[in-house]
């Protein structure tokens, strides 16, 4: 492995998959770097990406791209990356570093360490998004001031280190180091039981209602447009932390159906306080 300093606008970057993430980051990258190439499996992904220059080259077979280039970025949903990292090797033999953006990073971080040692291996998972996703719905400012969370291994090197950091710095986000069992503990709360929660909440209210919602409902169930392809994937291989998190939903959800039904208005107000309290610290408001 190469063991020089990663130069980001002398490096040529493959980001695999050119939905809303490896869309925008290819936006946001654009110019950055000396050559962009887009792959993708969809002939109209790639031609949208070529006709708005969001990429210098595109392809839909990883083998006929990934032996050019110095990064490769799986920006693919969970599953396909865990497949992609597993076909990696009979695409190239080459050095190059391998990134990733996926939303679990305990299996993926565990099937980078199978890599062979021609790859240089860091987890990583911007902590933003929308829940329209496809390349249509990108935007070269999704990273900026986002929270960028890098698990690197054991044997990650120093010029991967630093590539990441430099590609974190040049979409504008923020760079946090985790251990990759430890962030998929914390992502079950922040990401994915959120996602859960607009879901359910979405199933719970009746048609008949829609024309009376407003911006609170609105905010509250935006995840639940979130495609099911891509969250189907995220709650596999992050289930035992996600039902904890859903477990102690439902405890504090029975503490206020409790207060409520037995008529307890001043442990209900103890409550509400107590959460409005904790959002603020959450929030940091």
């Amino acid at each position: 492995m190469d063991e020089s300093n990663f130069i980001l606008a002398d490096s040529k970057i493959a980001i695999i998959g050119l939905g809303l993430m490896g869309g925008s980051l290819a936006l946001a990258l654009k110019g950055k770097c000396a050559a962009l190439y887009g792959i993708d499996p969809h002939p109209a992904t790639l031609e949208l990406a070529l006709s708005q220059q969001i990429v210098d080259y595109a392809d839909s077979d990883p083998a006929n791209v990934i032996h050019k280039v110095d990064l490769v970025i799986l920006a693919a949903p969970v599953p396909a990356i865990l497949t992609l990292l597993e076909q990696l090797p009979s695409f190239t033999s080459s050095s190059c570093i391998v990134m990733d953006l996926g939303s679990t990073k305990k299996l993926i971080v565990e099937a980078m360490s199978q890599l062979p040692e021609c790859f240089d291996p860091i987890g990583g998972h911007p902590i933003c998004g929308k829940e329209k996703l496809s390349l249509a719905n990108a935007d070269r400012t999704l990273y900026y001031a986002a929270p960028f969370l890098l698990t690197p291994l054991a044997r990650t090197s120093p010029r991967a280190l630093s590539a990441a950091h430099q590609i974190i710095q040049a979409v504008g986000a923020i760079a946090i180091t985790l251990d990759p069992a430890e962030h998929d503990r914390i992502l079950a709360s922040t990401s994915h039981l959120p996602f859960l929660l607009s879901s359910a909440l979405a199933l719970a209210t009746p048609n008949d209602v829609a024309p009376f919602i407003g911006p609170g409902f609105k905010s509250t169930s935006r995840l639940a447009g979130t495609s099911s392809s891509m969250m189907l994937g995220v709650l596999q291989t992050n289930r035992e932390n996600v039902l904890n998190s859903i477990h102690n939903m439902q405890n504090q959800l029975s503490e206020i159906e409790s207060a409520l039904a037995s008529d307890n208005f001043s442990k209900l107000e103890t409550i509400l306080n107590d959460a409005q309290n904790r959002y603020k610290v959450l929030a940091k408001l």
